[in-house]
């Protein structure tokens, strides 16, 4: 029975082997392929948690090779926010929107106005050639609600130096910013503790 059972764990080690071996040289085929070296446009989107924790980390790892950077956040900007809270210290440079939720302001020009001053510091921000990696948090959003002119927003998207890796993050991206997106991720919302009646929490949530 032992010489049975030491065989059929042979057959399993060399059938591990084999297909990791397989899987190794399909892996290092594709990194061989990809030659172009350039920026992305990174798209986080969907209904679920961590689309700005990911753009976030994005410009933590970017940090972590002394690589330059920057933030704009269109929404939750009167929120505590531990991140910006770091990275500034860190010196990333942020502009932020600073009007909240639409829904807390109820108010559509102020929001539109505030808006549209933070697609000016983007703008400034995607025209720098030294930044590697730019954060604009929660802008599919000013899209959706028409804040900001899609055509411009594209454009200048398109535009940027060819160097800039730019992640955009929030729900409900438009489709024309999917298609000219290299990357996009779409966070699915699977359970919530909010759901349940858990409050958000410090060093977690925000």
């Amino acid at each position: 029975m032992t010489d049975k059972n030491d065989q059929k764990q042979q057959d399993l080690n060399a059938e591990h082997k084999a297909k990791m071996q397989q899987q190794q040289a399909e892996v290092r085929e594709r990194v061989r392929a990809a030659k172009e070296k350039r920026g992305t446009l990174i798209v986080i989107t969907g209904n679920g948690k961590g689309k700005s924790t990911s753009g976030f980390g994005t410009i933590t790892r970017a940090l972590g090779y002394d690589l330059k950077t920057a933030v704009v956040q269109y929404v939750k900007g009167t929120w505590p926010c531990g991140e910006r809270d770091l990275l500034q210290k860190m010196g990333v440079p942020f502009h932020v929107m600073g009007t909240g939720f639409t829904w807390d302001t109820q108010d559509r020009e102020k929001d539109i106005a505030a808006a549209k001053d933070a697609w000016e510091a983007s703008k400034k921000f995607l025209q720098d050639p030294d930044i590697h990696v730019l954060l604009l948090d929660e802008l599919t959003y000013m899209l959706t609600y028409e804040y900001l002119d899609l055509d411009e927003v594209l454009e200048a998207l398109a535009n940027r130096p060819e160097n800039m890796t730019v992640v955009v993050t929030g729900r409900g991206a438009h489709p024309r910013l999917v298609e000219l997106a290299d990357t996009v991720s779409e966070v699915q919302a699977v359970k919530h503790a909010f759901e349940a009646g858990i409050k958000a929490r410090k060093g977690v949530d925000w």
